[in-house]
């Protein structure tokens, strides 16, 4: 589905934050990553999530080169992806469902964009999805009202509405108390078994990703130390990521 080769990004001054970073994504997966402060993660993220540019290395989707593709290409394969932060950008003055809605974006004629009305089977949709994640009682919800790890599963639902097939999450479940990051990391799981979604999401909690995640990566200073199936850590590939 996704295959990544030598990947590296510099700074200005030459210095490498990714370094000779090959990976493979297959449909389906949840994979954690995970590593200490500063190794790169939100980097790496947001360059799977082709909101970061980096200097060297192949990006292929689906056996087509993106970096050998043209603007215009790059724009319409980009609404495979969707990119969620730790903190969602989220109205927070409009319901979940408005929210959700705002997935359909590239969907809606000029006409429903100007006017900032919905056809009635996207509403429907958007509120398929909200029951995918559990939240269809709150639909019609504020999401200034609801729960941090409701507002994680509303931009969740968000980014399937807008028909992702790879989800980037960066920490999004940090700051949640732990039964409501448990609940978003299953519905995760359980959309990617489901749907086949694949999801790619950091994690500052590495019992999480031995728990949640069908696969590991440990990124040590810039580079990918460890690829295995989710499975408990040992101390020595712990030490790999962390020392």
């Amino acid at each position: 589905m996704l295959t990544i080769r030598n990947l590296t990004k510099r700074l200005t001054t030459g210095q490498e934050i990714l370094s000779k970073i090959s990976l493979q994504i297959d449909e389906g997966e949840l994979i954690g990553l995970v590593g200490a402060s500063g190794s790169g993660k939100t980097t790496l993220l947001k360059c799977i999530a082709l909101k970061e540019k980096w200097d060297d290395g192949q990006f292929i989707y689906n056996d087509r080169d993106i970096t050998s593709l043209g603007i215009a290409e790059k724009f319409k394969l980009k609404r495979d992806w969707a990119f969620i932060e730790e903190s969602p950008a989220l109205d927070r003055k409009q319901t979940a469902v408005k929210n959700v809605l705002k997935g359909r974006f590239y969907e809606k004629s000029v006409m429903r964009v100007l006017t900032g009305t919905n056809a009635r089977d996207e509403h429907v949709l958007a509120m398929d999805y909200l029951e995918k994640v559990g939240l269809l009682d709150k639909a019609e919800k504020k999401v200034e009202d609801l729960s941090g790890g409701e507002r994680q599963r509303v931009s969740i639902a968000r980014a399937l509405v807008q028909g992702a097939k790879i989800v980037i999450a960066d920490e999004p479940v940090s700051g949640l108390d732990p039964e409501a990051a448990n609940s978003v990391l299953k519905d995760l799981r359980e959309l990617c078994k489901r749907e086949k979604v694949t999801v790619v999401c950091s994690l500052h909690n590495v019992e999480f990703a031995e728990r949640y995640a069908s696969r590991i990566w440990g990124l040590a200073g810039g580079k990918i130390v460890l690829d295995i199936a989710g499975r408990k850590l040992s101390s020595m590939e712990r030490a790999k990521i962390f020392d």
